[in-house]
């Protein structure tokens, strides 16, 4: 039976509609197999908790041993080793992250259209992108590409239509160039050649070496279709015309200059990315806000920061989350249980800390504020933190890590509940704010954009945090 939380049920659900409108065989469907590449920041053990790769942190292996019993299941949010993700891009080599590879870049596509494609069930081998999929919907619905859209010139659409290929197995390649670029992993098609080179592996903490001390590969994709035979050393001329066009298209495509940055740059902050927040010092919230994921939600990583939360608190005494960011796998929680206002921060399910206060508060209108006073220095370090309740300190305590970068790729931010997994297990979810919430705000130091000598430190920082836990 079919598992009802899988792509391929859904999808199909998706398609047997479309058949039961009557609209299967007038329908262009695309069925891209993939994305780009097997996942292989599992690193050499494989991971308990992903998070703790996009932050930096390697995890311990004895931590992993204690654990295996939860692997697949709830109370992890587990990724398998490297070495599967290998196995997975048979028969090319690389992964996902390594763009100048096909093992990280190339997938199959099904082109469905009965009503337009005269052929069946025919392979076509011209090379296309995924760029190509705008432009062969647009000209098979016979619309024009917009130049205009409400009085705004549009950038000209990248891409070439795989139209022409439909009817005709063997109509010559439109797509004939093609720049690849990925945290500094980077590389060109052209006319069958591809050229590329490996700047580093999704499981290394840093680049093998500079950009311009990166070594080049060169394959002829037309005769060796898994990347197997190098040919650089043997056919120097066409290495360096290779390398000179992936520049000129680099160029003219915007890809320079290229950031070889990884997760840091997940942290808009810290990578001098503008965003949604950017230039933010504050933001307000309302009951009914829930699921705020990281980039639309104001940034409090390596800073200070407050929460003051205007409640109130029915004679009964109240319990719940007021708000929560996050989950069990890293996040952090302004929450009441039994009348108590307590702070809970959970560094990647692997270590918790908790700012308890001692009274219970009263019924009322109240202000419950949270302060952290972090510590400053390298990405993800402590700090301290105070709650207080109408201007009054009731509890204090330390938090002697922080999460760096990231705190969920999938849990947001919830208003007078937390959705998903419970940042604490002192809670079951949804942990609903048995009180009222008026408006919530948050206010955080202004933090400077780190230059690269700050962030480069973050390898650094992983290895420190290993050797603590071994």
């Amino acid at each position: 039976m079919a598992d009802e939380k899988t792509a391929d049920y859904e999808i199909g659900r998706l398609i047997n509609t479309i058949a039961e409108l009557g609209q299967l065989d007038t329908t262009l469907i695309f069925y891209i197999v993939g994305d780009n590449g097997a996942s292989a920041e599992g690193g050499a053990n494989g991971l308990f908790n992903e998070i703790s790769y996009f932050n930096g942190i390697p995890e311990p292996l004895a931590l992993q041993l204690d654990r295996i019993d939860e692997l697949g299941g709830p109370m992890a949010y587990n990724h398998y080793a490297a070495g599967w993700a290998v196995a997975g891009g048979t028969p090319f080599t690389w992964v996902k992250q390594v763009a100048s590879s096909y093992g990280g870049t190339r997938n199959p596509l099904v082109v469905h259209w009965p009503n337009g494609i005269k052929t069946k069930n025919e392979i076509r081998s011209q090379w296309h992108h995924v760029v190509d999929i705008a432009q062969t919907i647009l000209e098979a619905a016979g619309l024009p590409e917009p130049k205009s859209v409400n009085g705004t010139e549009q950038i000209p659409m990248q891409g070439v239509s795989m139209v022409y290929s439909f009817n005709d197995a063997h109509a010559p390649d439109r797509h004939t160039t093609q720049y690849f670029e990925i945290i500094g992993n980077r590389a060109l098609y052209h006319d069958g050649w591809l050229a590329g080179t490996v700047h580093k592996a999704p499981w290394e903490l840093q680049p093998r070496t500079s950009l311009a001390n990166d070594k080049w590969e060169l394959y002829d994709t037309r005769a060796d279709f898994s990347l197997s035979h190098d040919l650089a050393a043997s056919n120097l001329a066409k290495l360096k015309e290779m390398q000179d066009l992936f520049t000129r298209v680099a160029i003219a495509n915007h890809v320079l200059p290229i950031d070889d940055r990884s997760i840091e740059r997940l942290n808009a902050a810290v990578a001098g990315r503008p965003d949604l927040m950017s230039g933010r010092t504050s933001l307000t919230l309302y009951p009914g806000m829930s699921g705020l994921m990281e980039n639309a939600f104001i940034n409090i990583k390596n800073r200070s920061f407050s929460v003051a939360a205007e409640i109130g608190i029915p004679a009964a005494g109240a319990s719940g989350v007021v708000l929560a960011q996050g989950g069990r796998f890293g996040g952090w929680s302004l929450w009441l249980k039994d009348g108590r206002p307590r702070f809970s921060y959970n560094w990647l399910g692997i270590e918790r800390y908790e700012v308890v206060a001692g009274q219970v508060a009263p019924s009322g209108d109240h202000v419950l504020r949270f302060d952290f006073a972090y510590d400053g220095g390298n990405p993800g370090s402590g700090g301290t933190g105070r709650i207080s309740l109408d201007g009054t300190g009731i509890a204090k305590g330390r938090i002697a890590r922080t999460q760096p970068f990231v705190f969920s790729a999938d849990e947001g931010a919830d208003v007078g509940e937390d959705l998903a997994t419970p940042v604490t297990d002192e809670y079951r979810v949804p942990a609903f704010f048995s009180g009222t919430i008026k408006k919530i705000t948050i206010e955080v130091q202004p933090i400077a954009v780190a230059d690269r000598s700050a962030v480069d430190k973050t390898a650094i920082i992983g290895l420190e945090r290993r050797a603590e836990f071994e």
